[in-house]
Order: C-alpha cells, then structure tokens, then sequence
C-alpha cells in the first residue's frame, strides 16, 4: 500500500474558516451548556456523562453545517444554535454507542477517556439514549421555531438520518460487514447511511428552518450528501495513515478489524483523488448560493485534507 503524503502548505486551511468554525463550536458550545443542566438527584450522575460525551471537544462539523445553511435564509441565531446542539447530541450519542465493548471497543474518544470508561457501561448506555431523546426533545419545542411544521420536518429530517434507515441501519452493515470483502458500491452504501445521512441533514436542516423553496433545500441536501462521502473517506484515511495523537482515538483499528473501507480497496492515492472529486461535486451543489455559501464551499476541500 503506498503511502499518501501530508498536505502541502498550499492546501492550509482557509484562516477565514478557521475562525467560522472555531465560532460556530463556541456558540454550539453555549448552547449545549444552557439545554445541558444538570439537576438536583441521584439523576445527576446520568447529567454528568451526557455532558462528558457532549461537550469540550469534536469538531463540530455538523452544528457548523446547520448554523452555516441557517444563514443563508437569515434564520435567527438562537434557533440555529439550538437545531445545532441538538444534531451535536445526537452525534455524540451514537459515538458513546460505537465506543461501547459490544461495538467497536474503543477506550479512546477525542483525546480523552470514551464515556464507559470514565463512567462505565451501563451509566454510558444511559447517557447515549437520554442524548438522543433530548436532542429530539429539543427540536420539539416551540423556542427552536415559532411554526409548528417546521419543528416536525425537523424531527422528522432527524429521525430519517439517525435510524434503521439512516446512521444506526449503516453501523449494522458496517458490524456485519467486518471480515468480509465488499465492492466500492457497497461501501458507499454504507458510509452513506452511517455517515453521511446526519450529515447530509445538517447541510439541510437550515433550510428547513428558513421555510425555504424546495430547490435550495435539495441543493443543501446533495451538498451535504457529497460532502458526507468525502468526509468519510478521509476519516478512513486518518485511521489508516494517521497516529493516535492527531485522531484522538485509537488509530489503525479499522484494518485490524477487517473493515470495510475504500481506502482498503482502492488505496490511499485513489481514495484521497475520489475524496477530492467528491469535495468538487458538494461545492458545485452551492452555485445558487454565490460567495453567501463561501464557507461551505470551504468547508468541502477542509473535511478532505484535515489531519485530525
């Protein structure tokens, strides 16, 4: 397998971006903060890992998506934020989940302890189901819109790319899938539902806040459905050629569990050149948008050549 070189100076992330995302996460941040009290009771242990596994760390990738689509039909920051904490929640519930023995069995989540260990599995377990039923809780109430029906396309949106169906019908596959060889379409098939459909409904969700015309919503989607592929093959080249220092989790365990992945299929130098292509197709989706979508556009070639 050869061996694909670190990005040369010239792909440095945009510092215009840099900063967007480092904003994005500090509002997230706040707004998981305020909806993530913990109360009074032997309950509080349950509070306690919720916001162990929720805040203080990831990328924000998707809140950013959602706070970033929001904008561009002017939708009110507060709303935004809080449809952003929710998908965030919903994220980080099902990296408890994945972290978890009877999963992938993996001690370390973001640079630090993953939630069963520094709680233990059964707190853990709690701590992820009570992170999806608040997040869509969250979506539910009238302070995240003041129209009923855009509350319930949120949830709906949500539930489509979070069940069997969506993120936990993709880690199926991919637990029955190990030690198996699949075709490149097969994989893509996976990594859609896994990864992408959360992502894909984060790039949409803000058009659904805004109310917006049916074609800029299904712009938003296939950007977000172009940019979902493309991240996740560059997560699987992070585990493969990647140290554990950079990820922040245990890296190479894709392979040492026969995964199925297009890096392992393609190799490194085909996977980064489809991630890239992928990248160019999610940008293209935004035309419509002109300079207004700059940071998504950005955004796109960023999830491709990260290093962590």
């Amino acid at each position: 397998m050869s061996e694909v070189q670190p990005p040369a100076p010239d792909d440095a992330p945009d510092p215009r971006l840099t900063a967007a995302l480092g904003a994005a996460a500090a509002r997230v941040e706040a707004a998981l903060e305020t909806l993530l009290v913990v109360p009074e009771g032997l309950e509080a242990r349950l509070f306690e890992a919720m916001r162990y596994a929720t805040l203080g760390g990831g990328k924000r990738l998707r809140a950013f998506l959602v706070l970033e689509s929001a904008a561009l039909f002017m939708v009110n920051a507060t709303c935004a934020a809080r449809v952003a904490a929710a998908v965030e929640m919903l994220h980080a519930y099902s990296l408890v989940h994945d972290d978890l023995p009877a999963m992938d069995d993996d001690d370390l989540r973001r640079g630090r302890p993953s939630t069963h260990r520094a709680f233990d599995e059964a707190t853990a377990i709690l701590a992820g189901d009570a992170l999806q039923t608040r997040a869509f809780e969250v979506l539910a109430e009238p302070d995240t819109h003041s129209d009923p029906q855009a509350r319930a396309d949120l949830v709906l949106g949500l539930a489509h790319a979070a069940g069997a169906r969506g993120m936990v019908g993709g880690q199926m596959i991919d637990m029955a899938a190990e030690g198996k060889e699949l075709n490149e379409a097969e994989i893509a098939r996976l990594q859609a539902l896994k990864t992408g459909r959360l992502i894909q409904f984060s790039a949409e969700a803000g058009a659904i806040l805004g109310r917006a015309p049916h074609a800029q919503r299904q712009a938003l989607a296939w950007y977000g459905r172009d940019l979902g592929a493309a991240f996740q093959i560059a997560d699987d080249l992070l585990d493969a050629l990647g140290t554990t220092e950079e990820t922040g989790k245990t890296a190479g365990k894709d392979q040492a569990a026969g995964k199925a992945t297009l890096v392992a299929i393609l190799g490194p130098e085909r996977a980064r050149a489809q991630a890239l292509l992928l990248a160019e197709q999610a940008a293209a989706h935004l035309d419509m948008f002109g300079e207004r979508a700059a940071h998504l556009r950005a955004l796109a070639r960023f999830v491709v050549m990260r290093r962590h």
